[in-house]
């Protein structure tokens, strides 16, 4: 196993520990190989070669590509659901729902931006990775959702599926600029979906508690 950059001796860190550090290694570099190659196109050499871990090592940690792959959407999922937590950690409890929900969508914005190939992974490279693949992004589509319900403080079931409609949005108009690499273009959309936000919400369709005061 590759041990570049990771403590040895006494200092050595717990194997568990190196395993983790290890897939986080393999994921970016898988997310950061489709960026340049396309996910067709990559193969696990690719990866091991960006990484600097054994195809031993990541073989005991994925059964193949497509694992791995996975793991990657996996990631960008917990990086996304961390930078949302500490926005709406940032902005405080209580306070205006629908002002802490444009603080939360900013930041998975700014993720999207600083973390643009496990944006990739997420919007444009699922298509060519499979069913298994796209079925794994849809239950993380309703974990966005469920996650903005819990933001906005959603109660009923028409708010849920107005959440995940603002989600679908979200995810459908970030793809294209993401696809060209466009930063400009990414940044440009965020006015319309936060002027989309407060026309769900204006419109009440949150459910109790939103539309006009």
């Amino acid at each position: 196993m590759s041990t570049r950059g990771l403590p040895r001796g006494r200092n050595a860190l717990p194997l568990e520990e190196v395993a983790r550090l290890q897939r986080e290694r393999l994921t970016r570099a898988m997310a950061e190989v489709l960026t340049e190659k396309g996910y067709a196109a990559t193969s696990v050499e690719d990866v091991l070669k960006r990484s600097g871990v054994s195809r031993l090592t990541f073989y005991k940690l994925f059964s193949s590509k497509a694992d791995c792959f996975i793991a990657a959407l996996d990631r960008a999922n917990e990086i996304l659901r961390t930078r949302v937590a500490q926005a709406v950690a940032e902005f405080g409890e209580g306070g205006d729902a629908l002002r802490r929900t444009e603080y939360a969508l900013d930041a998975y914005f700014r993720m999207l931006e600083e973390e643009l190939p496990f944006a990739r992974v997420c919007l444009v490279e699922i298509y060519a990775a499979g069913p298994v693949a796209v079925a794994h992004r849809s239950a993380m589509h309703e974990e966005m959702a469920a996650l903005n319900a819990q933001v906005l403080g959603v109660t009923d079931a028409q708010g849920l599926r107005t959440c995940r409609m603002l989600v679908s949005t979200m995810i459908t108009q970030a793809g294209a600029p993401i696809a060209e690499n466009d930063i400009e273009g990414l940044r440009a959309i965020r006015p319309d979906l936060m002027a989309f936000l407060h026309d769900l919400w204006n419109a009440g369709l949150f459910g109790k508690g939103t539309g006009p005061s």
